[in-house]
C-alpha cells in the first residue's frame, strides 16, 4: 500500500475518533476555547512525532525559509476560518445541510489544485472525486430534502453557504500545506510534513490563544483545568494532522481529500457496532458509493 494512502486512511480514522472525544468538551468550554485545545495540546505530541521520526530515520531537520513560514501561516489561518464557518453552519435545522456542503472540500480542493498548483488529475480520478462528493451529500441530506427542487433551494440556505465556505477554506488549507512542503524541499518528505505540522500548530496556538486571551480571558483557565479531557483530543488531533500533512506531501490534494471521505464510513461503523444503531438502506447505498469512489481514485 502506498504511504500516502495509508496515511490518508489513518487520518480519517483519527479525525473520526477525535470528533467523538471532542463531544465531551461541549458544555465545558466555549467554541474558541475548544478550538485552542486542539492546537495547544497538539503541539507536544507533534514535537514527539518529529523527534521519533528524526531519530528513527536519521534524516536532517529541514530549514524553514520566509515563504514556507508564510504558507504555514496561511494554511493555519484558513483552517481556523474553515472551522468557524463549519460551526456557523450548524444553525437550527441546518446541521445536515451545512455538514453536507462542507464536504464539497474534495472537489473544491481538486479545482484549486489544478488552478493554483498546476496538478494533473486523471479523468478517472475526477469521476471518483465527484462520486464521493455525491455520496456524502446523499448520506447527509437523505430525509432532509425530498426532491431535486428542494435540494436546489437548500443551497441558498445560510447553512449551505457557510458549509461551502468551510469546504473552500479546508480545500485551500490542503493547497497551502502542500505548497509549503514543496517549498521546504525536505530530503525526507515525511519529516518535512511533521515539521510543517508543528510550525503550523504553534502559529495557530498563538493566533487563537491570543484571541481567546483578548476576548474571553475567563476561558483561558478552563482550557488548562479541563486537561484530562482536552489532552486526548490534542493527541488525536496531532496524529490525524500528521497523517493529513504526510498525505499532502506525498500525493495530490484532490486524491488525499477524496480518499479521506472514508471518514464517514468509520462514523457509520462506530454508530453500528459501538452505539448499536441500525443501518438504514441509504447508509448502505452511500457507503457503497464512497467505497466505489475511493477505488476509482486509487485506480487512477
Amino acid at each position: 500500500m502506498p504511504l500516502w494512502l495509508a496515511a490518508t486512511l489513518s487520518a480519517a480514522l483519527f479525525q473520526c475518533w477525535r470528533t467523538a472525544l471532542q463531544q465531551k468538551l461541549r458544555g465545558r468550554l466555549s467554541l474558541n476555547a475548544a478550538a485552542v485545545v486542539r492546537y495547544l495540546y497538539g503541539v507536544p505530541p507533534g514535537l514527539a512525532l518529529v523527534g521519533l521520526w528524526w531519530w528513527a530515520s536519521g534524516s536532517q531537520l529541514p530549514a524553514f525559509g520566509p515563504w514556507t513560514l508564510f504558507l504555514c501561516l496561511v494554511g493555519g489561518v484558513l483552517q481556523i476560518f474553515g472551522t468557524v464557518f463549519l460551526i456557523s453552519s450548524f444553525a437550527p435545522r441546518g446541521f445536515a445541510v451545512g455538514t453536507a456542503y462542507s464536504k464539497t472540500e474534495a472537489i473544491q480542493g481538486a479545482v484549486f489544485a489544478v488552478v493554483l498548483l498546476g496538478e494533473h488529475i486523471p479523468p478517472l480520478a475526477w469521476a471518483g472525486v465527484g462520486l464521493g462528493v455525491c455520496a456524502v451529500l446523499w448520506l447527509s441530506m437523505a430525509g432532509q430534502v425530498r426532491s431535486p427542487g428542494e435540494a436546489l433551494r437548500a443551497t441558498a440556505q445560510p447553512a449551505a453557504l457557510f458549509g461551502v465556505a468551510a469546504g473552500a477554506c479546508f480545500g485551500l488549507t490542503g493547497i497551502a500545506i502542500r505548497a509549503a512542503n514543496q517549498d521546504l524541499a525536505a530530503a525526507d518528505k515525511v519529516l518535512g510534513a511533521l515539521c510543517t505540522l508543528v510550525v503550523t500548530n504553534l502559529m495557530q496556538t498563538v493566533m487563537q490563544g491570543g484571541w481567546l486571551l483578548a476576548r474571553e480571558p475567563a476561558s483561558v483557565g478552563q482550557v488548562f483545568r479541563n486537561w484530562r479531557n482536552a489532552a486526548p483530543v490534542g493527541v488525536l488531533s496531532a496524529l490525524g494532522s500528521a497523517c493529513w500533512f504526510t498525505g499532502f506531501a506525498l500525493a495530490p490534494v484532490a486524491l488525499v481529500r477524496s480518499v479521506g471521505q472514508v471518514e464517514i464510513l468509520f462514523t457509520l461503523a462506530f454508530g453500528r457496532w459501538y452505539l448499536k444503531e441500525p443501518l438504514k438502506q441509504r447508509d448502505v447505498v452511500g457507503a457503497m458509493l464512497i467505497v466505489t469512489s475511493v477505488i476509482l481514485v486509487i485506480l487512477a
